[in-house]
């Protein structure tokens, strides 16, 4: 099978039947199906594009993917994301209103568990305890420590944390995604107290229903204080490549989105440690420029 992407990312496979756009002009693989992966719906029109640019030249073409409705079904490692990358569950039992996989997915979906050590399941904590120790049954035999992509602070429990302690833990992500998620990131914080930062990472849906710069930053702030490493995602919708993102959205993100830019934020905003010697006088400026723009903004503002 052919598989074809609109642009490449760190999660694309990269074996001999992976293109990205057009069809090659030299080297080009025999008449065999051809499957264009969609992701996010900003690149509909993309993917639909390259599935007439592919059709010219191949029999079988077929485009689908999680933009398109796609509800998932049996995982295969390396088909369409990068070999290491495991899904051993679909769906999810929440149904919040910026989520698409409740509606694409449904209800929580338990797969066969096969070899990865980067865990991308939508919400891995809502599976039952038996599918939870085939995994980690899976995870104490890879040769690389686990990366636990979708982490639910409101599913983990002191049974989950023995299981986690029972493997190498190379980072865990959980998600603050409203103000609601605070009480349940709290006791994640304290039941994982022996995980450092730099493994205890989480998402921070910053933007979305009309929420104020200085919000968000609060938000991500809070999320520094209590030991996680924050990382801002700015809500996307349909409209996201037609709508204008301000500058001082986009450099929140870019602060929040870099470590060594994000500690010296941190440390300076909390005023415990000296800001360290190797965060450039680039850096600094742009750390100063988004403070004033801030200070600035109304609390409606909006990305």
């Amino acid at each position: 099978m052919i598989r074809v992407f609109p642009r490449r990312t760190k999660w694309t496979p990269n074996d001999d039947m992976v293109f990205i756009g057009e069809p090659p002009i030299i080297g080009r693989p025999p008449d065999l199906p051809v499957y264009i992966s969609c992701s996010f719906t900003w690149d509909i029109n993309e993917c639909e594009r390259l599935y007439r640019s592919w059709s010219a030249s191949y029999s079988d073409v077929q485009i689908g993917g999680p933009a398109l409705g796609d509800c998932g079904s049996e995982f295969e490692p390396g088909r369409f994301i990068k070999n290491g990358v495991v899904i051993t569950s679909r769906g999810c039992p929440k149904n919040c209103p910026w989520c698409f996989v409740p509606s694409r997915e449904g209800e929580i979906r338990e797969l066969e568990v096969k070899d990865g050590y980067i865990i991308q399941d939508n919400n891995l904590l809502a599976c039952s305890m038996g599918h939870l120790e085939k995994v980690f049954d899976m995870l104490r035999v890879q040769s690389h420590a686990a990366q636990f992509m979708g982490l639910d602070a409101e599913f983990l429990t002191e049974n989950h944390v023995d299981l986690l302690d029972s493997i190498r833990v190379d980072r865990m992500f959980f998600a603050y995604d409203t103000n609601g998620d605070t009480y349940h990131l709290e006791k994640t914080a304290d039941l994982l107290s022996d995980y450092n930062r730099n493994k205890k990472r989480c998402y921070v849906l910053v933007g979305y229903g009309g929420e104020s710069l200085k919000n968000a930053e609060k938000r991500l702030l809070k999320m520094w204080e209590l030991g996680y490493m924050p990382f801002a995602m700015l809500y996307r919708d349909d409209n996201y490549k037609r709508r204008h993102v301000s500058k001082q959205w986009q450099d929140l993100t870019r602060i929040f989105s870099r470590p060594a830019i994000m500690r010296g934020y941190c440390k300076n905003h909390f005023s415990t440690e000296k800001i360290p010697a190797e965060i450039s006088e680039q850096i600094q400026t742009r750390l100063h420029s988004f403070e004033s723009d801030l200070h600035r903004q109304n609390q409606g503002q909006n990305p």
